[in-house]
């Protein structure tokens, strides 16, 4: 099919994109990598009347280690994310999260920040974004930063008004004793998260679980922290046995979506295996260090 009729623009900079949304009103619609929303304009399922273009502004695609976080620009696409020496450095469990999404061409042209903004509840960033205590810088009428636990509120939505952009998300350079994971029982067509659990844990010297954060996507409306699960890990000395006693009921408290990927009691089995699974080897990466 065909989208509507549209008027096309391209910004140079933040604050012209900024100017152009307020104009355009309820019209307007940000593009950024445009693999979710092109799709969605063609089965008219979103018709915007102005399409204000930010692959231009250069200076969001850039990424940087700002301090004890990597700081990376909302245009970054994947590939970017992925193949960034100072991503694969200073918080690798990043980079492996973007070397599994979609194709080649979704991750040469998709971005983090488009990707945060969608937020389909079937994409890997807002695990990975809930389980390393990721921060999103948002710029409207003033800039704010906003954590990732606050930002994802339901189905396709986010605290995102609609004068507002991703301009960069930072995420914590990884130190002795931490270690991350993120792991995902894919579609096999498109390898969205049926559900994909991210696991990062800090292990004092004894072996012992001084911290724990569980995020998980795909088996619910939006990204979830497993609060229940990380409770039982922390002040634990973890083994195999202590991880799977944990990560047996990672989704009790959640309404877990059912449709022809996976009904809802197959999503609650998946939680707990994929969480066993991103737990030990976020434990296992932890005491490498």
């Amino acid at each position: 099919m065909f989208p509507n009729n549209f008027e096309y623009v391209r910004a140079k900079t933040v604050n012209e994109a900024l100017k152009l949304l307020a104009k355009s009103g309820k019209k307007g619609k940000l593009l950024a990598g445009g693999h979710s929303l092109i799709p969605a304009m063609k089965l008219r399922l979103n018709s915007p009347g102005v399409l204000i273009d930010l692959t231009g502004i250069a200076a969001l695609s850039k990424i940087a280690k700002v301090g004890k976080r990597i700081e990376i620009g909302a245009l970054a696409t994947h590939r970017a994310v992925e193949t960034s020496a100072l991503v694969q450095k200073n918080c690798g469990v990043l980079s492996e999260v973007a070397s599994g999404i979609g194709d080649a061409q979704v991750r040469n042209h998709g971005t983090i920040g488009g990707s945060l903004a969608h937020a389909d509840p079937a994409a890997d960033y807002p695990a990975i974004a809930l389980a390393l205590g990721a921060e999103i810088e948002i710029t409207g009428a003033k800039k704010r930063v906003v954590a990732a636990e606050k930002f994802f509120k339901g189905l396709f939505e986010t605290a995102l008004t609609p004068k507002d952009l991703i301009t960069k998300v930072s995420f914590p350079v990884f130190g002795k004793g931490e270690g991350a994971a993120y792991v995902k029982f894919a579609h096999p067509a498109s390898l969205f998260a049926i559900v994909g659990v991210a696991a990062m844990l800090e292990v004092d010297g004894n072996g012992q679980c001084t911290a724990a954060r569980i995020g998980v996507t795909g088996a619910s409306a939006c990204a979830f922290r497993a609060k229940s699960a990380e409770k039982m890990l922390v002040g634990k000395v973890l083994d195999e046995n202590t991880i799977a006693e944990a990560t047996a009921s990672t989704a009790a408290d959640v309404d877990l979506l059912s449709d022809l990927a996976a009904s809802a009691e197959y999503r609650a089995q998946l939680c707990n295996v994929m969480a066993k699974r991103a737990v030990t080897k976020a434990w296992e990466r932890a005491r490498e260090k």
